[in-house]
């Protein structure tokens, strides 16, 4: 593995020199970052193959920096942090972490955590930086959207409602499949996909929205299908 990346991000210096030090050793290459801006940064320039993550952070913590992530790449998570409640370790992995470790750590299980990490998702296909059909063009990295050959302004919830339709096509996504993808938060409600698929809608075809690529399955919930 001592060609994979990763990026540990952590406001407290001396846990950035720990967790670095520990990979060193194990031959990955590192990359630090002290809150989430810097790492989202780091993030799109350095592409890693796993992100340590902490929650509580200045100037964007992790549950904002992990969201981010999220919009755009499904790298394996692991989430950092001094509380071990149930309900924190349930709302990070809604939120699209993978694993969880609570501080103090031990050094040995966190390196065998990010080795299993990094095995199950060794033979990923690399994500796609951009998606392109006959009526959709989105470039992930730039957040950018084209509809019809016009720039489409989005949400970022919109933009990951959008994401999480073109990533699987033609594929019904249930109302409950789509609050995990895109809210991942259990006080979002049905009314709230119906609402932003219409938003999606109306965007990506302003003159006339039922003829947006978004399909509703009566029932089940709502389908993308690539013009």
């Amino acid at each position: 593995m001592s060609d994979r990346r990763i990026l540990v991000v952590d406001d407290d210096a001396d846990i950035r020199g720990l967790l670095k030090e520990l990979l060193d050793r194990r031959g990955f290459v590192v990359t630090e970052a002290r809150d989430g801006q810097e790492a989202l940064r780091a993030f799109y320039e350095e592409r890693p193959d796993l992100v340590v993550l902490d929650i509580q952070m200045p100037v964007l913590d992790g549950w904002k920096t992990l969201e981010r992530i999220r919009e755009l790449s499904d790298v394996p998570v692991v989430m950092l942090t001094a509380r071990s409640s149930e309900l924190e370790k349930t709302r990070g992995l809604r939120g699209g972490a993978d694993d969880y470790v609570t501080k103090p750590f031990g050094r040995q299980e966190l390196l065998a955590r990010v080795d299993a990490l990094l095995r199950r998702t060794s033979g990923r296909e690399p994500e796609a930086d951009s998606y392109s059909d006959a009526f959709v063009t989105i470039d992930f990295a730039r957040r950018e959207v084209t509809a019809g050959g016009d720039l489409v302004e989005l949400t970022p919830l919109e933009f990951r409602l959008l994401t999480a339709f073109v990533r699987h096509p033609n594929q019904v996504l249930s109302h409950e499949q789509l609050l995990e993808l895109v809210w991942g938060d259990e006080n979002a409600s049905r009314d709230q996909v119906k609402l932003y698929v219409g938003y999606l809608r109306k965007k990506l075809s302003p003159a006339s929205p039922e003829s947006a690529p978004i399909e509703t399955r009566r029932g089940f919930g709502y389908s993308y299908r690539p013009g």
